[in-house]
């Protein structure tokens, strides 16, 4: 589904959608603590550390997922990845295999992950960080699972977009969040706020006694010829802008952008009729690595990939994050 924009109001005025809906919200909140509040189910024989967040859909989590998985490789510790295989068919446990699951079994986010450490999806999270621990692992990455009281957490992160911050501050469905932010906050252990630095310096937020570290995404060096290209660009992520603007900056002559929904399908009609527009528009058709996990193979080749990774402001950061974190 593609965000509502009344989630995400400007102006400062609260959309009537929003107040409309204000008392489902505070049900959904109340249901979140009830949830939470709950004992965990699983306490792992490694650590665990939780990437999440307060808002439905991205914030960039993945991306935060990816530092830590190739800190903790260079670091000597054998990281494994559990995800909840969004947008995919299999229950699991099971470990994913790039080169047999495809997105409609195991989800986008978590056979983009797999290039970067095991990763093992399932619906129930304890099953899967189980079947991690069995495998040898000696710590979980557990990408997701805030709000999930089904494993006990020995570091919880809460990702944070700095430019869309929590919207318009109701929860579900009257805005963005999952759970009020204070209620958030009191479980997190530090605030990963992921954005340029002109977003950073604006958010207002006070995360009180929860330590914030600043991180900014940009674009991997691979030699793509993207300065001057004409391109027509497609994002299937929840803030596809932040995509758009990246390519800007990259010198790219836009010729069209195509925002579509979170993890939609890029089936073969979607993508021959951007194929038709890109041709007309003479542009090269360009993706995020997100979304080219779920192309066909028929298209991979005649799409442009723009990978990108996350840097934090002090290089210090991981060090710093992972202090209480000690291997098993």
């Amino acid at each position: 589904m593609k965000t509502p924009g009344y989630w995400y109001p400007t102006g400062g005025r609260v959309p009537w959608q929003a107040r409309l809906l204000a008392p489902l919200g505070w049900l959904y909140g109340a249901a979140t603590k009830r949830r939470v509040a709950q004992a965990p189910a699983h306490q792992a024989g490694v650590p665990v550390v939780c990437i999440g967040n307060l808002t439905a859909g991205g914030s960039g989590k993945t991306p935060v997922v990816m530092a830590l998985a190739e800190w903790l490789n260079a670091q000597g510790w054998t990281p494994g990845i559990v995800s909840r295989g969004y947008g995919g068919s299999l229950a699991g446990p099971v470990k994913v295999d790039p080169n047999a699951h495809g997105v409609d079994e195991v989800g986008d986010e978590p056979l983009l992950l797999a290039a970067f450490a095991d990763v093992w999806i399932a619906k129930d999270r304890a099953a899967a960080v189980r079947a991690a621990e069995a495998a040898g692992v000696d710590i979980v990455l557990m990408d997701d699972g805030f709000q999930n009281p089904g494993v006990a957490k020995d570091l919880s992160l809460l990702v944070v977009d700095a430019r869309a911050g929590f919207g318009s501050g109701f929860v579900i469905p009257a805005g963005p969040l999952r759970e009020p932010v204070a209620d958030g906050l009191k479980r997190a252990d530090a605030v990963v706020t992921v954005g340029a630095p002109k977003d950073q310096d604006r958010m207002a937020t006070d995360f009180g006694a929860v330590p914030r570290y600043r991180a900014a995404l940009h674009p991997l060096e691979t030699g793509l010829p993207l300065k001057g290209l004409p391109v027509m660009a497609f994002a299937g992520i929840a803030h596809p802008d932040r995509f758009f603007r990246m390519l800007e900056e990259m010198g790219a002559d836009m010729r069209g952008t195509v925002a579509l929904g979170d993890h939609q399908p890029l089936t073969t009609a979607l993508m021959a009729r951007l194929e038709h527009d890109a041709e007309g528009a003479g542009a090269q058709l360009v993706t995020t690595e997100k979304d080219a996990v779920r192309l066909t193979r028929a298209y991979r080749s005649k799409v442009l990939t723009v990978p990108v990774r996350l840097r934090f402001e002090d290089p210090d950061t991981i060090n710093s994050l992972m202090k209480r974190v000690r291997k098993p």
